[in-house]
């Protein structure tokens, strides 16, 4: 039986993975911010799913969770770091407490929950690090420059870790979904206090218009990144790094292209910065 630590097991795409491990007779603990949550976790397979009410972003609170949850069964097996949020609006108009509080989720509680397990992993020599990215991790789109922001830290961070960690046969991965039918854009999604008029009609404000008026219309089907998920986790050699959904593949192969033809076009200035031969 594996035994599992998913963050944000309340709903969407966590809620997801939780179900299906939990289908298949595994052993799940999952974090809720209330009771009523936590009671409603674990209705879904007693003595199998473990409610733990945990704010993500009080660390030692989450780290004091996990080392629970190790010790609970022999050890946990799979950490799947998916509690975040969106943060819609102009770099511009973001304020400095709530850039702190989109980084405190999406990125300083997936390092901290991934150096938790990691010494029970160590000596196993054994483990799985499953971050819930975003396609916006590889693309950068406009009015979600903040989110993207924490998204391209969660991958340095993580892809940077997988190199750390590979020679004690724990793997990391980055799932890197696009658009999916959970709340994401509902409870999920934050606007930023301020607005800036000269960005209205471009863009920046845009974002915003395009995320709600899909809302519910997102091609992602949560079960089905569920069930990926859960076969990467049984890969004896998982990726990486994993697209999942059309668009997230388009999204990014469009910026891989766009960087390789800059790259290109710029190489021989890129060169020419060394010290001549002989010099």
């Amino acid at each position: 039986m594996t035994s599992w630590f998913i963050t944000g097991v309340s709903g969407g795409l966590g809620r997801a993975i939780a179900k299906a491990a939990l289908g298949r007779g595994d052993l799940v603990f999952g974090t809720v911010r209330r009771e009523a949550d936590k009671t409603a976790f674990e209705a879904l397979a007693p003595g199998r799913a473990a409610g733990l009410i945990v704010d993500v972003t009080h660390g030692e609170s989450l780290q004091t969770a996990i080392a629970a949850a190790e010790l609970a069964n022999g050890g946990l097996d799979v950490l799947v770091n998916n509690a975040g949020y969106g943060l819609i609006g102009a770099i511009e108009e973001a304020s400095l407490a709530e850039i702190q509080a989109q980084f405190a989720v999406n990125v300083f509680a997936p390092i901290l929950a991934a150096q938790a397990v990691l010494p029970g992993m160590r000596q196993r020599r054994a483990g799985r690090i499953i971050n819930i990215s975003s396609v916006s991790g590889l693309a950068p789109w406009a009015g979600t420059g903040v989110y993207t922001a924490s998204k391209f830290a969660l991958e340095g961070a993580m892809r940077t870790l997988a190199q750390e960690v590979e020679g004690f046969d724990v793997f990391v991965t980055n799932i890197e979904p696009g658009g999916m039918r959970t709340d994401y854009a509902g409870r999920s999604l934050v606007m930023v206090e301020r607005a800036i008029p000269d960005y209205d009609g471009g863009p920046a404000h845009a974002a915003a218009h395009l995320l709600t008026d899909h809302a519910g219309h997102e091609t992602g089907d949560p079960a089905k990144i569920a069930a990926a998920i859960l076969a990467v986790v049984d890969s004896p050699n998982p990726p990486l790094q994993l697209l999942l959904g059309a668009d997230a593949v388009h999204y990014a192969t469009r910026e891989a292209a766009r960087a390789q033809a800059e790259m290109g076009e710029w190489i021989a200035l890129s060169l020419s910065t060394g010290f001549d031969s002989g010099a």
